[in-house]
């Protein structure tokens, strides 16, 4: 049971799926106080075949609960409940064994990460790095009403850290190109930094790559799907493939068009 699943195509796309798996290796699952479900549902499913579109993804397979590869690596495994919003995580807290294999594994991700960004950036000269999620909106129950769509947009795009200076263009069009679809017999809800700024994975690609590589977090909200039993609302979700798919001829044109890095 491998931590990720890479495949290496032809292109400047790059698209990742680091919170997509459930599997947790056999020594950790027996330490988990938290129930299967709740973990699904603070996980991101299906975010992997909505990967699988680009050329060249990352998709994760095992769960964020054993090692969460979008935190810093001194939180990448959630020792507090304050770093797991709150959530019991353990029953026993994994020893120091058990949390220096799950570091292991997180290193060699992003040794993996560093070589084929570094590989296709000196073949492309710039690449663009999709880093998809989903997220919840439903956290009242089964039965509650949802939050706020003034505040839970569709799909949120987080780009602080990207340097607009460079990368403006690309990111102005891939929102455009989003909006552009229909969903509900109206444009899609597509904003920028309101439910969240991108995490620790996009923050350090567009740090380590300055002026090569562009990461965007891109956090699709649950809509596709029932997030408390982890059903899949197939049309809808057929809907958004095709919607992130639209996007990609308009990422290759804008990697033509970017000015000269400062």
């Amino acid at each position: 049971m491998g931590l990720f699943n890479l495949t290496v195509g032809e292109g400047p796309i790059v698209a990742t799926a680091i919170h997509h798996g459930h599997d947790v290796r056999p020594s950790v699952a027996p330490l988990f106080a938290i129930a299967d479900d709740h973990r699904l549902r603070e996980e991101d499913p299906y975010t992997g075949d909505l990967a699988s579109l680009a050329p060249t993804r990352i998709i994760g397979q095992r769960s964020r609960f054993e090692v969460d590869l979008n935190r810093p690596r001194d939180g990448a495994v959630y020792l507090t409940r304050e770093a797991a919003w709150g959530i019991d995580v353990w029953r026993q807290l994994p020893d120091e064994a058990v949390v220096a294999e799950s570091l292991a594994s997180y290193d060699l991700f992003y040794a993996t990460v560093h070589t084929l960004l570094d590989q296709l950036a000196q073949r492309y000269g710039r690449i663009v790095v999709l880093d998809l999620h989903s997220y919840n909106h439903r956290r009242d129950g089964a039965n509650g009403q949802p939050a706020s769509a003034a505040e839970n947009p569709e799909i949120n795009l987080g780009t602080a850290s990207v340097n607009r200076e460079i990368w403006g263009l690309l990111v102005d069009r891939f929102a455009s190109d989003l909006r552009k679809q229909i969903g509900n017999d109206r444009p899609l809800d597509v904003r920028e930094n309101v439910k969240f700024q991108g995490g620790h994975f996009p923050r350090w690609i567009n740090g380590a790559f300055a002026g090569r590589v562009c990461a965007i977090a891109v956090e699709f909200k649950k809509t596709f799907m029932d997030e408390w039993t982890g059903e899949l609302k197939r049309p809808c979700f057929s809907r958004l493939q095709s919607t992130l798919a639209t996007t990609f001829p308009g990422l290759l044109d804008s990697l033509t068009h970017l000015p000269t890095a400062p």
